[in-house]
């Protein structure tokens, strides 16, 4: 019975937890993340001494603008909408410091093409320009946390509560640059310039880090869990530009929350996930200035997945599906407005999300199988 209540646990954190990773939403640039690491109940606790290592992959292909709620269909039916294609793959290592305390670390790999006309000498309704791609690629930030149990696994086997606290690094290039073509005032110079603030790979700051992740069973085939997170970058601008127009790039905070119930079905292994998130770089920071170049936002999405494991390891899908785009007013844009211009930028967003997930368990009891979903 409590090996069965072990494996149900196990199984909702990989269906809502074990991957948890924030993704950018197209122009509003909600970097990746892998949360916490996976593990929830006393047969997955990671004890003293061993270790978990998880993997995720994540694509998007953002192309529909919003100013605000209301998406701007004008611009695809025109074809100057800016298209995002981003992949991500995030490597994360955790490690039993104790029974109660684990730490991870998180390597993130990032990979971004995107193709616009805005960029490339085309300023609707001043006059159309070509379409032309920018890249970007790399290490995106690293970060470090230590994270505690709060009541012990052992004795708690239906619910428990995890705190970490953390550091994000600025390792990832933050004034990566491409070539821009039809630039300059008569439209006829091509030069390498910083590309777009969505597609850097990191965004230049020391950050601090708090994640939150809770679960409750409510019976052997329906478990309850939410996780929260929230980056703190008290830096105000990071001393790039996006194509050298002057204004700085921002480091905005970001957070997410994820909640939702997983189905273990009769199948051994096998789970259903359906659950909700909420993904938002906000207009002001929780510590330090807002100034400098932002697209603050928000996407609220219905999240279904499906997760299977055997042994050590488990692998797991999950398609995050947009019902709320908002494309907020940032902090240039609030204090740029005056009666007669009143400014509100926009933003493009992905449809959905491709997230795809494994994971391995290093045990020093070999004999016993990793039991995930």
């Amino acid at each position: 019975m409590i090996r069965k209540i072990y494996t149900l646990i196990f199984t909702l954190i990989f269906s809502v937890i074990g991957f948890a990773s924030v993704y950018a939403q197209g122009c509003v640039a909600i970097r990746g993340f892998a949360g916490c690491n996976g593990q929830v109940g006393s047969d997955s606790f990671l004890p003293k001494g061993e270790w978990l290592v998880n993997g995720n992959f994540r694509y998007f292909h953002s192309f529909r603008h919003f100013r605000g709620e209301e998406e701007e269909t004008n611009r695809v039916e025109e074809g100057t909408e800016v298209i995002n294609d981003s992949y991500f793959f995030d490597v994360s290592v955790s490690y039993g410091i104790s029974d109660r305390w684990y730490g991870t670390l998180v390597l993130p790999l990032v990979y971004h093409e995107r193709s616009s006309m805005y960029e490339h000498g085309g300023n609707p309704p001043n006059g159309l320009g070509d379409i032309h791609k920018t890249f970007s690629s790399g290490l995106g930030d690293v970060r470090m946390s230590a994270s505690y149990w709060v009541m012990n696994p052992e004795k708690n086997p239906k619910g428990n509560l995890s705190i970490g606290l953390g550091m994000k690094f600025p390792t990832g290039d933050y004034g990566a640059t491409d070539t821009f073509y039809n630039q300059g005032e008569n439209r006829d110079e091509t030069l390498e310039l910083t590309v777009d603030q969505s597609i850097q790979p990191g965004d230049g700051g020391f950050g601090a880090t708090l994640e939150l992740q809770a679960y409750r069973m409510l019976s052997h085939h329906f478990i309850l869990n939410g996780s929260f997170f929230y980056l703190a970058n008290p830096r105000e601008t990071n001393g790039e530009s996006a194509r050298n127009r002057g204004t700085e790039f921002s480091v905005p905070d970001q957070y997410a929350i994820r909640a939702g119930a997983t189905y273990v079905s009769s199948v051994p292994g096998l789970s259903f996930y359906l659950g909700g998130r909420h993904e938002c770089i906000p207009v002001y920071d929780l510590i330090g200035g807002s100034d400098g170049f932002r697209r603050p936002g928000y996407v609220t999405s219905i999240e279904p997945g499906i997760n299977y494991g055997k042994g050590a390891f488990a692998v797991n899908i999950n398609v995050p599906i947009a019902l709320k785009r908002n494309r907020t007013r940032s902090y240039l844009d609030i204090e740029g407005s005056t009666p007669d211009n009143y400014r509100h930028g926009d933003a493009a967003f992905a449809d959905y999300l491709i997230n795809i997930g494994f994971a391995w368990k290093i045990s020093k009891k070999v004999s016993e199988p990793f039991h995930v979903m």
